[in-house]
């Protein structure tokens, strides 16, 4: 574990590197889990079911517009910025509203609730999937490269003969 931290610290000195990097990886991680958890809604499997108030379907782009008005104000007050644990954790955070915001795209450009409609899925899907690992390899990239390196040759040993 001790060579995980110091390969990622080497990585990413650079603490805007780092930032990108964190919002880049929770973006996608989190764009996964909410199409999963929406596909568990739709199936009407338990616990999952939408937020609602007063009868009101209350989207999960609200929740990410929220986290980014919240991340952006943090930053004007330049509490976020450089090599911080609330520079990481507005970083991640900026990649959780980014996901939540842009995963409803065809909501807000359509003002229609079209998520499950052909028209709300294919090229919003293709777009977002693709941003978000073009993003993690760009700012990620060495880190990742070394990472596969040190597993490589931390592999255990395959019995056979």
């Amino acid at each position: 574990m001790s060579e995980l931290k110091r390969l990622y610290h080497f990585h990413f000195q650079d603490e805007r590197r780092e930032r990108l990097f964190l919002a880049s990886v929770a973006f996608l991680v989190t764009f996964a889990i909410v199409r999963g958890i929406t596909h568990l809604i739709r199936a009407g499997i338990e616990p999952f079911h939408n937020v609602t108030s007063g009868g009101l379907h209350i989207h999960h782009l609200v929740w990410g517009i929220l986290l980014l008005l919240v991340v952006g104000y943090v930053w004007l007050l330049e509490v976020g910025v450089g090599s911080t644990w609330v520079a990481s954790l507005t970083a991640i955070a900026f990649g959780v509203g980014a996901a939540l915001t842009l995963d409803e795209f065809a909501l807000w450009l359509n003002m229609q609730d079209v998520y499950w409609d052909r028209q709300g899925r294919e090229s919003v899907d293709a777009v977002i999937i693709f941003a978000g690992l073009l993003s993690v390899g760009i700012w990620g990239w060495p880190f990742l490269r070394a990472l596969t390196s040190l597993l490589r040759r931390h592999k255990p040993a395959s019995g056979g003969a």
